[in-house]
Parts: C-alpha cells; sequence; structure tokens
C-alpha cells in the first residue's frame, strides 16, 4: 500500500513525487520535480508577479498537491505494468508541470481584492489555461509543449467535451486523462473530504453571485447540506463512470499490487461515500 502522506505538506509531497519520478526515469533531471513545485509555491504563494496568495479555501494549494501526487503515483504504476504507449520522461513533465498549474485559474491579481478566487470556479479552467501559458512561456517552454499542457489542463473541466481538445497524440491525451482522473480521486479520498463539502458549497455560491447566477453548479443545490446530500450520487452517477469510461479506466493503475489487488484511493473514497450516507441517516 502507498506510504501515509501529509498533502498540507509541500515538501512531503515533493519527496513522493521524485522518487516517483527518478524510478521511472533513473537519469531524469533530479532538478525538475523541486524546480516545478516551486513555482507553484510561488504562484500559490503570493510571490509570483502581481497575484496574490491563493485565498480560495477548497482549491488551494493542498488541493493542488493531493491531485500531483495521485498522478504520479498512477502514471508510475503504469510505467510499472509496462503499459504502451510508454510515458515518455518530457511527457510525464509534462503532465506535471499540467496538474500543478490546473487551479492556477483561481489565483486573483493585486488590483482585485474583492471576494476570493473561488469568484472565478466557473471560469478558473480557461484561467488555468491562460496563467499556464503566461508562466510557461516565461521559463522558456516550446509553444507546442505549452499548447500540450493546456490540453491536459482541460481535462479538467466538469462539463468538457473531450472530443473536442485537440490532443497531438494518444500518449498526451493518455496523460491529460490520468491527470482528470487524479484531480478527481485525489480530492475526494482525502480524510477531510465530507469536511470540507461545506466550503466547496460556498466556493460555488460565491462564484454564483460574482457570475449573477450563471453558475449550473450551484443552481443544482439549494444549500450545503444539499449539496452533501448529493455527494453519494456525484460519486455513483457522475465521478465513477467518468474515470472508468472517458478517463479509459487509468485508476486501474493504482490498485496494489497491479493489475487485482485492492485501490487505495477508490477505497477511501468509499469510505467518504458511506461516512455521508452515515451522516444523513442519523439526521434522516
Amino acid at each position: 500500500m502507498y506510504p501515509q502522506v501529509d498533502t498540507k505538506d509541500p515538501a512531503a509531497v515533493e519527496k513522493e513525487v521524485q522518487a516517483a519520478y527518478l524510478m521511472m526515469f533513473p537519469q531524469g533531471d533530479p532538478v525538475f520535480v523541486p524546480t516545478a513545485l516551486g513555482w507553484v509555491k510561488d504562484c500559490f504563494g503570493g510571490n509570483y508577479k502581481d497575484y496574490l496568495a491563493s485565498d480560495a479555501r477548497y482549491h488551494d494549494l493542498e488541493h493542488t498537491l493531493q491531485g500531483t501526487l495521485c498522478m504520479a503515483r498512477l502514471l508510475h504504476g503504469r510505467h510499472q505494468a509496462d503499459a504502451k504507449p510508454v510515458v515518455s520522461q518530457r511527457m510525464f513533465e509534462l503532465g506535471l508541470l499540467a496538474i500543478l498549474l490546473h487551479d492556477t485559474g483561481y489565483l486573483k491579481k493585486k488590483d482585485d481584492p474583492g471576494g476570493t478566487g473561488a469568484k472565478y470556479t466557473l471560469t478558473h479552467v480557461t484561467r488555468s489555461v491562460q496563467f499556464a501559458e503566461q508562466l510557461l512561456e516565461e521559463k522558456g517552454c516550446p509553444l507546442k509543449e505549452i499548447r500540450m499542457v493546456q490540453n491536459m489542463i482541460r481535462c479538467t473541466g466538469v462539463n468538457v467535451n473531450l472530443s473536442l481538445i485537440p490532443f497531438h497524440s494518444e500518449v498526451e491525451k493518455i496523460v491529460g486523462f490520468a491527470l482528470g482522473t487524479a484531480d478527481l480521486l485525489g480530492q475526494m479520498a482525502a480524510g477531510d473530504y465530507v469536511e470540507k463539502l461545506p466550503v466547496l458549497y460556498s466556493e460555488f455560491d460565491e462564484s454564483a453571485r460574482f457570475y449573477h447566477g450563471k453558475m449550473a453548479l450551484t443552481q443544482n443545490f439549494s444549500g450545503a447540506d444539499d449539496l452533501v446530500r448529493k455527494t453519494p450520487d456525484f460519486w455513483t452517477k457522475y465521478v465513477r463512470p467518468k474515470i472508468s469510461n472517458e478517463f479509459w479506466g487509468l485508476h486501474r493503475f493504482l490498485n496494489q499490487p497491479y493489475p487485482n489487488g485492492p485501490n487505495p484511493y477508490l477505497q477511501r473514497v468509499e469510505a467518504n461515500i458511506e461516512k455521508v450516507r452515515k451522516q444523513l441517516a442519523a439526521v434522516a
């Protein structure tokens, strides 16, 4: 089973991701992972250009680190399974950049003090795509690679039509789908996922008010309690089919051991869903 990693601690996540990267690519760049994580810590910490520190309470740095850890483990598991086509070192690196940057659309600039970054929930994927281009261009990343990172980020859109994303190759698509899978499982498997659901609703609500009610996500809920009540269906009717079908069942590479061992991420999500059901039954 995977070792416990404190996703509130960037250094702990970095150590685990670095280990997975170097096991996959022993001749890899030993400074790539710490450098990429350093960029993102600067962005979320208010140390990048004219951006404020992250103030979204759900989609914060820890949320990004949860997804990053899950994605590194998934791609490492796929590598160990000798799956084809092979994800190259550079494609792994681009995927890591994509998941690290996938929620930078929640960051606000210094001349935008009103509310929190959660107000951009409705448009955060587009804003993240734009942010990634700005940052990676500054870091000297070739335009073609930037486009790949942007395509991967687009996989995290709630209602995205994956067939419309202009992937350059099947491998790029696989890494994008791994990112989408890890974004969902990383957060839903977290130990405090159930406790943070009201915070997630507050982000939806802030965005709905900012965009004058044009927030379909919030229109689905009458309040935070309703979001909690509908979370089991969100898992069984949306997330589970999405990761199994649209994202090609890549979550199987998290099985320990592969191919028939238990999947610790799915187990933790199911435990969280059962926790919600018990809470709901207690107040019924």
